[in-house]
């Protein structure tokens, strides 16, 4: 070959390198989070799409984060009842977990020192298995007296604390005793109550999500 054919084969080959794509990357591997908690987090008397897991989800996708969200809600669970189902409702490959529970302790009027002792051991589990927490709180009427209602509010403070899990204070802020969020038994949101959730919660679940990629470069 000619010495003029090979330098043009050589520009020719070397355009054509410029002009080829760029392998793309890998996707990002999806945070998958499990939303571990009663009623509140299953969507009672809601259709599926509509449950807090589920509405969380979209709006997360929708500022760009890849985030799988499974519901782990069972209505009318307890704390106790979460920690006895931990294992298998937070399977291995669980990157985060958001913990909603204790609400209906509360409405049993439970010893504090009861679901205190739950709620410790559920994160306390998932903390040794690397899993990111994000704790959800919950509030307590005045009318269960004074002493009940600093005990049982101290409970998930005092743990996200203790662990150093990220905390959201109060999982029903800016809803409960709205009429016009909730149902008609004054208890379980609707999917308006439920937007509102996801509004006030959003930039704690982006927090969680942030804790896990970091993870991941660890």
């Amino acid at each position: 070959m000619a010495l003029v054919q090979i330098v043009a084969l050589a520009a020719a080959l070397a355009v054509a390198g410029m002009a080829a794509p760029a392998a793309a990357a890998p996707a990002e591997r999806p945070v998958k989070i499990v939303a571990l908690g009663d009623s509140l987090t299953s969507g009672y008397g809601l259709p599926a799409g509509s449950a807090f897991p589920a509405k969380l989800q979209k709006a997360l996708q929708i500022k760009g984060h890849a985030v799988e969200i499974a519901n782990a809600g069972v209505s009318g669970d307890t704390a106790t009842g979460g920690l006895a189902r931990l294992d298998w409702s937070v399977p291995d490959g669980t990157d985060a977990v958001i913990v909603e529970l204790g609400a209906n302790d509360m409405l049993r009027g439970t010893d504090p020192k009861v679901t205190r002792k739950a709620i410790e051991e559920i994160v306390r589990r998932l903390t040794e298995r690397r899993i990111v927490v994000l704790l959800a709180g919950m509030r307590a009427p005045p009318n269960l007296g004074g002493a009940y209602v600093r005990d049982y509010e101290a409970i998930f403070s005092d743990i996200a604390k203790k662990y150093d899990v990220l905390f959201y204070p109060f999982f029903l802020e800016g809803i409960a005793a709205e009429g016009k969020f909730n149902q008609r038994d004054g208890l379980h949101p609707t999917a308006r109550g439920i937007d509102q959730i996801v509004t006030g919660i959003l930039p704690a679940a982006e927090e969680l999500i942030a804790r896990v990629r970091a993870k991941r470069t660890m």
